[in-house]
């Protein structure tokens, strides 16, 4: 068998543009996004592999840890879902998660880019890019909700826990984003079926319509609400992996600080067991192994708690130095990603069991999943502990924390795309990029912020981050192991070694021939 050295094979990668200009004229520019001690004087690096870690932890983990996970766990014979759940981690997710991360430190681009790998996949990574892009729209607006609930929140007693004696209607003050209810004592009720939470979130915080048809007009403090996050999200990468690095060191550990106070504070409520037991308990039923429901719903958990084939990964690994560790790295992710979940249901389910311990009814009555259990039964529940406004603020505290890690990575795929497309125009104007594209998704959010807003947000999100990514992770994985192997064993003429273009990657790869 002929054999082939590391500059054939590598040039069946592709080449860096930025870098082969930079070869060409000479110049040594490196943007403000770039340190001195940098490794890659073309992209910049990560400042500390602290920032690095920090940050994929807080991609992986977000939202649909706190509020999916522990729903398809009750759902699917508690404790009895842990075994397909952690299978299906370790013989597809730690993989995908590892050749992703693996495939951006190599290349040093962006999803975009690293198809010339194989050049006919290149869609692949556009639609890693569409795909980041109009789940950054929506996913902003919930932020936007967690927001708004956090104003609400300063107010004793809760907003949402009031019901006016004369009036279904909530009176909604116009000053400083904050609402204000009529002192009168009501007693807490539900009434045709709907809670006063329910009434609350659909009244007041969405003034929802009856249809996607009806639009309505913008919902004037979730707009500003949604202003307010796009903000902080431009701010934290105004100077890239510079400023959202350290930023993560907030962002991506409060979630956990706030998850132990409420686990704590649940565990000693009345009807917390029944709670835990319906969790991960009595409820365990290993019958439930033979329903392929439930191996689906495990994969698709996997798949989407992991954030693979969304093009986050390979956006921030890019920014690695060439020898960093990355198999060790998606190890500590991945395990610390499912354990955070498993986590978070004790002490979501701990509330919980105190809610229907509350209003003696069964838990399976006041657990829900998605924004059911974040913005109705979640805040309903911590109506009823004492200091409620405390606990209410934590809660929403952790949300928003846990959402702008998530969208930090899905901007920085957008920003990394443009980039890496047009690196001579773009190299050093990281901060105007940023703020570009914070702009104009915030433009595009607004109809998301109307009347209709929530119809809209259900949509993008059913459609968007659905099949499409299972598509996108089937095709990336066929590319890898089968296109690309196949070319890079045939592609050994032409001088493919010049594709490099980044004299200080190929000055890398020499050294470890030697």
């Amino acid at each position: 068998m002929k054999k082939y050295d590391l500059n054939n094979i590598t040039g069946a990668l592709f080449k860096n543009s930025a870098a082969v200009e930079q070869d060409k004229d000479g110049s040594n520019n490196p943007g403000p996004h770039v340190g001195k001690q940098d490794e890659n004087t073309d992209r910049g690096n990560w400042s500390s592999k602290r920032e690095y870690m920090l940050s994929m932890i807080g991609y992986a983990v977000g939202l649909g840890n706190v509020w999916r996970f522990p729903y398809l766990a009750y759902k699917h014979g508690g404790g009895a879902f842990l075994i397909p759940y952690t299978i299906m981690l370790a013989v597809a997710g730690l993989p995908l998660f590892f050749m992703e991360s693996s495939f951006g430190q190599f290349c040093s681009q962006g999803p975009i880019n690293v198809w010339k790998a194989v050049p006919i996949l290149q869609g692949v990574g556009i639609t890693m890019m569409l795909v980041s892009t109009f789940v950054a729209i929506y996913y902003n607006v919930i932020i936007a909700y967690s927001i708004y609930y956090l104003f609400a929140s300063f107010q004793n007693p809760l907003p949402w826990s009031i019901k006016k004696c004369n009036s279904t209607a909530y009176n909604i003050s116009a000053a400083a984003l904050n609402l204000t209810a009529e002192n009168q004592t009501c007693q807490d009720e539900i009434s045709a079926g709907q809670s006063l939470s329910e009434k609350y979130w659909d009244e007041v915080a969405l003034q929802r319509t009856s249809s996607m048809d009806e639009t309505g007009p913008v919902v004037w403090h979730l707009a500003l609400c949604l202003l307010l996050s796009w903000i902080l999200v431009g701010a934290a990468l105004f100077k890239g992996i510079k400023s959202s690095g350290k930023v993560v060191y907030f962002t991506a550990t409060f979630p956990y600080l706030v998850l132990l106070i409420l686990l704590i504070r649940g565990v000693t409520l009345e009807g917390a067991k029944d709670g835990i037991e319906f969790y991960i308990g009595s409820n365990s039923n290993l019958t439930k192994l033979a329903d392929a429901e439930v191996w689906k719903d495990a994969a698709t958990q996997i798949f989407f708690s992991l954030s693979i084939a969304w093009g986050g990964l390979m956006a921030l690994s890019s920014y690695n130095k060439f020898y960093n560790n990355c198999y060790q790295d998606s190890i500590i992710v991945c395990v610390t990603n499912c354990g955070t979940s498993v986590f978070a249901g004790f002490a979501i389910f701990s509330i919980l069991g105190h809610m229907a311990h509350v209003y003696q009814r069964p838990v399976s009555e006041v657990a829900d999943a998605g924004f059911g259990l974040a913005f109705i039964a979640y805040p309903d529940a911590l109506s009823k502990l004492p200091i409620s406004p405390l606990w209410s603020i934590l809660f929403f505290v952790m949300l928003i924390t846990l959402g702008l890690d998530s969208q930090f990575a899905g901007i920085e795929v957008i920003t990394t795309c443009l980039q890496d497309a047009y690196p001579k125009v773009l190299k050093s104007k990281r901060g105007l990029i940023t703020i570009a594209v914070c702009i104009v998704l915030f433009l595009l959010g607004l109809p998301c912020v109307t009347g209709a807003g929530i119809y809209w947000v259900n949509l993008i999100d059913t459609f968007c981050a659905g099949w499409i990514l299972l598509v996108a992770g089937l095709l990336e994985v066929l590319g890898l192991s089968i296109l690309y192997a196949y070319q890079s064993s045939l592609f050994t003429y032409r001088g493919l070694g010049s594709l490099l273009g980044v004299s200080q990657r190929r000055a890398l790869w020499d050294k470890r021939r030697v």
